[in-house]
Parts: C-alpha cells; sequence; structure tokens
C-alpha cells in the first residue's frame, strides 16, 4: 500500500500552471516544476501520470480559474448590454498594462493559444482543446453581442463574434511580443462593436 498523498493537487495544479505558462509545455523543465510545486519527480508521476498529464490539469484549471471567470458577464442567465464592451476594455487594459520586459519573458498571453502555436498544439487532443476553447469564446463574445446590439441581424451578429474572437485570439498571441499590437487589435474589435 502507498503512502498517502501528503499535497494538495490544487496547489500543484496552480503552481505548475505558472511553470507552463511562462515556458510552455515542451520548454517546462521538470526540474522547475518540480521546485515550482515542491513535489518530487516520482509524486508528479504517481498523481499525475506524467509531465503531460500534469499540463493537462494545467490547461483545465487555467480554464476553471482563468478564462471562465472573465467570461461569467458574458455567459450568465441575464448579459448586460454593456458586458461585451466591458470586457473588452479589461483586456485592453490587460494588455496595455504590459510592457516589453514582461512580454519578452513569455509569461504573458494565453496559456492555451501558447500551446497551440508550439510542438504540442499539432496533438490531437491538444487542437481539439484549442478549438473548443475558441468556440467557447465565440459563443460568449455572441452572447455579449446580441445583447448589446439586438436590433442587427442574427447573420451580422455572427460576423461580428467571428471578427471579435479571431482579433480577440490574435491580441492573446501578440502580447508575449507586442503589447501595443495586442491593444491595438482590442481595440479594434471595440470599434467594431461600438459601429455596429
Amino acid at each position: 500500500m502507498g503512502r498517502p498523498q501528503t499535497f494538495s493537487t490544487e496547489t500543484a495544479v496552480r503552481d505548475a500552471r505558472a511553470v507552463f505558462w511562462r515556458h510552455g509545455f515542451d520548454n517546462a523543465p521538470l526540474p522547475e516544476l518540480e521546485r515550482a510545486t515542491g513535489l518530487g519527480r516520482s509524486s508528479i508521476y504517481h498523481a499525475f501520470g506524467s509531465k503531460r498529464g500534469l499540463f493537462d490539469a494545467a490547461v483545465t484549471n487555467y480554464l476553471d480559474e482563468v478564462i471562465r471567470p472573465s467570461l461569467t458577464p458574458l455567459t450568465g442567465e441575464t448579459v448586460a448590454p454593456d458586458a461585451f464592451g466591458r470586457y473588452l476594455d479589461m483586456l485592453k487594459d490587460a494588455f496595455g498594462a504590459q510592457d516589453a520586459a514582461s512580454a519578452a519573458d513569455g509569461s504573458d498571453g494565453c496559456l492555451i493559444l501558447n500551446a497551440a502555436t508550439a510542438p504540442i498544439g499539432r496533438d490531437a487532443t491538444m487542437a481539439r482543446v484549442v478549438d473548443d476553447y475558441r468556440a467557447e469564446l465565440r459563443a460568449a463574445y455572441l452572447r455579449g453581442i446580441r445583447a448589446a446590439r439586438p436590433q442587427l441581424e442574427p447573420r451580422r451578429q455572427e460576423i461580428l463574434a467571428d471578427a471579435c474572437t479571431g482579433l480577440v485570439i490574435s491580441a492573446s498571441v501578440l502580447v508575449r511580443v507586442s503589447p501595443d499590437a495586442a491593444v491595438t487589435s482590442v481595440v479594434t474589435a471595440r470599434e467594431l462593436l461600438d459601429a455596429a
């Protein structure tokens, strides 16, 4: 019989998430994951099966603790007419607070989209996660657009949701290397919403 687990899985996943967010899956060194989580290699493998298992747990945690809370105003039972505009303003402010030094260290951007542009992004399971993430953003944005612009015909709302999703995804990738370009993408999405 093995020894009982003496660490918080949730805390370990959160700590590993920071390492994966900074380095990506492929470049996250196991010794750094051990240091960050306070776990030995055998504990990581026992609890998560592999480095990949730990990464998958970190991605799920990222969605649950970072992404979905920010989407709550767009996914709740009632969506305020200004909810999507406020969401875009929040993104603009967050991206604008980045500077070249923080962007250069690779700790910014979106954990999922960073993975999509790395070798692990070719993995079928990761590709599904990325596509599901894009679909989740688009669905939330469409709800926000429908609340903000109910007078638009449904097809125009869908086109606007597609455009805003693409612009936000672009911004989330660009912020790692050019926070100014990321802000410009989000401002463009806001301008499209305002002009609709």
